[in-house]
């Protein structure tokens, strides 16, 4: 079956309010035409419910699992690397954990629910179709796409965000936030995130069949 549109949502960072906003706009959109959600990471962390935007993302991917694509963010990484390294936690705390765990009514991530830890653990660093790849952070220009590591794809900034550059397919990320609280269109890629957490609006990109970067956006600015 073809999917012949695609929606690509930017980081979503515990704002739960604005995602059912934005994934209600994404059903009356789609109108019942076949479609894809490719959702770009971090969905957790700063915001106020986390653990709410995480169990719908989930509740999506379980009733449209062939539809649903979720991406791992640098967000993500975090609190698992904190489960690992203990002494890291006052690094994730500072990023926004602390309102994580309030979400999740627990004081370490090793105490989140183990579904919701193996869930994070094992989300995907990039999604490819015909015409773009997704990721969260980005890709190092100058590299074949197996020399892409997961630290690459997960928390690049500079390297990638400087230069217009040729992957072969558009490129589709958030992880910084665009400072216009627009999305951010360059010929190679498309910055999703539009600091949705920094009371900016949660955004989707809408993609077709025919051509990389996205024909429309979305958007929800809360009420």
């Amino acid at each position: 079956m073809s999917h012949n549109l695609t929606y690509a949502i930017g980081d979503v960072h515990g704002r739960l309010d604005l995602l059912k906003d934005l994934l209600s706009q994404i059903i009356t959109h789609a109108s019942g035409r076949s479609c894809k959600l490719v959702f770009l990471g971090d969905y957790i962390d700063r915001g106020p419910d986390s653990a709410g935007v995480v169990a719908l993302v989930r509740r999506f991917q379980q009733r449209w699992p062939d539809g649903v694509i979720c991406l791992k963010g640098n967000h993500e990484a975090m609190p698992l690397e904190v489960v690992k390294e203990p002494a890291a936690i006052s690094w994730w705390l500072g990023n926004g954990g602390d309102a994580t765990l309030a979400s999740f009514g627990v004081s370490h991530p090793r105490d989140m629910p183990a579904d919701v830890l193996s869930w994070m653990a094992g989300l995907a660093t990039m999604y490819e179709d015909e015409h773009r790849y997704f990721v969260h952070a980005g890709l190092h220009p100058g590299l074949s796409l197996s020399e892409q590591d997961d630290q690459t794809k997960l928390w690049i900034r500079d390297e990638f965000l400087s230069v217009d550059y040729d992957f072969g397919k558009h490129v589709v990320h958030g992880h910084t936030p665009s400072e216009t609280g627009s999305p951010e269109v360059r010929p190679y890629r498309t910055n999703l995130d539009t600091g949705a957490v920094f009371g900016g609006p949660l955004t989707a990109g809408v993609f077709t069949d025919e051509q990389g970067p996205a024909v429309e956006f979305l958007r929800s600015l809360g009420r």
